[in-house]
Formats: C-alpha cells, sequence, structure tokens
C-alpha cells in the first residue's frame, strides 16, 4: 500500500545551537502525524540571521532586564516537565559554534539522511553535552548513529554546501525569520516553541 503524501507541510527553520529547536523537534513530528502534514527542514546560520535583522541572543538582549532570564529558565521547565523531555541537558560547551554542524547538515540533506543526521546532533548537542564543533567529537557522534562521518565531515568544505546554507538563511529572513525556532505553516510565520499549539491550529484550518 503507498502511503498517502502529505498535502500540509511545516517550514521548520532551525540551527543546532538553539536549545529551542531541541525542545520544539522533540514535539513537531508528532503534531505533524496529528495533522497529516510534512516537515521540511530548512537548517539555517542563526548567527546570519542575527547579524541581517539586529537580534540578538536573549541572554543578551534581556541580561540586564531584572527576573526575564530567570522567567525565561521557568517557563523552559515548565515545557520540559509537561512534555515529559526529561532527556535535555543544557550544554557545558555553550556556546558551540554550530557552522559545521549546520554546513554538515546540508551535506546529510543531499545524501537522503538528514533526519538520522538531525536526530544524532540535536541528541549529541542537547542530551549529551558534547563539543560538537570540535571536528573528532562531529565525526564520532555520527559514526555512532551509524552515518559516515568522514564523509559528511569533508562535505562540510564543499562550496555547493556553504552556498546553500548562506542561501536557506538568507531566505529565512527574506520570509520574516528574526530568530530560531521558526515555523511556516504557508505564508503564516510562528516563532518560538510557544507557538507550537498555534502551529498546529493553523494545519488544522485545512
Amino acid at each position: 500500500m503507498t502511503a498517502k503524501t502529505p498535502n500540509k507541510s511545516i517550514d521548520f527553520i532551525f540551527d543546532f545551537g538553539s536549545p529551542n529547536a531541541y525542545l520544539s523537534w522533540k514535539l513537531l513530528p508528532e503534531i505533524a502525524a496529528r495533522q497529516g502534514a510534512a516537515v521540511r527542514l530548512i537548517p539555517c546560520l542563526l548567527g546570519g540571521i542575527f547579524k541581517a535583522t539586529g537580534n540578538q541572543a536573549p541572554m543578551i538582549a534581556f541580561g540586564g532586564v531584572k527576573g526575564k532570564m530567570d522567567y525565561e529558565m521557568l517557563e523552559t521547565r515548565r515545557f520540559i516537565a509537561a512534555h515529559g523531555l526529561t532527556a535535555f541537558r543544557f550544554n557545558p560547551h555553550f556556546p558551540v559554534n554550530t557552522l559545521l554542524l549546520m554546513r554538515g547538515m546540508i551535506a546529510a540533506q543531499r545524501i537522503g539522511v538528514a533526519e538520522a543526521y538531525l536526530e544524532a546532533m540535536l541528541k549529541g548537542m542537547w542530551e549529551d553535552g558534547l563539543k560538537l564543533d570540535d571536528p573528532e567529537v562531529f565525526v564520532a557522534t555520527a559514526n555512532a548513529a551509524g552515518l559516515d562521518g568522514a564523509a559528511l565531515l569533508a562535505a562540510t568544505g564543499d562550496a555547493e554546501v556553504k552556498a546553500e546554507l548562506v542561501a536557506n538563511t538568507e531566505a529565512a529572513v527574506a520570509r520574516g525569520t528574526f530568530g530560531i525556532p521558526t515555523f511556516f505553516v504557508g505564508e503564516e510565520i510562528f516563532f518560538g516553541k510557544e507557538r507550537l499549539g498555534q502551529v498546529e491550529a493553523e494545519l488544522a484550518k485545512g
């Protein structure tokens, strides 16, 4: 029996450096399945998005606001508890330079192993606390997931891979993206893991 092709889709704009991208991905496939939708993975450079839009990481933008970051952490703990995401661990090497990881994601998409790569690197970053900007750690993590780490590492130096990541980032900004995670359902934009309910509601409209 041939599986029905979903006629709806969610564009998931992400960077491995965002813990909220990890938390979102833990819910996104279930949302898509409930609504008969597909998820389109769109890797982008968060640093490039920030540079293009003048945005900043919350700890920089709001670090001086009394109580603001404490509340952000409280909301994260609530989200984790509500969805049973107890494997989450804040990476001790944060911030990790994700350029290698993001180029690797483009390479993984090109050879048809995108979801396996995504799962492995999100787990490495936000469960296992790995320093994934270290090429040796990158290769070992990919290998442990049954991927060809050396080939993926080599592909991160490919000019076309580099150009595609830049193009993704520029296109996301052009659509209105200013941070990660961002989701699009059609032309409707939603920012942040807290908007996943709105994403599902938009999909439910048909």
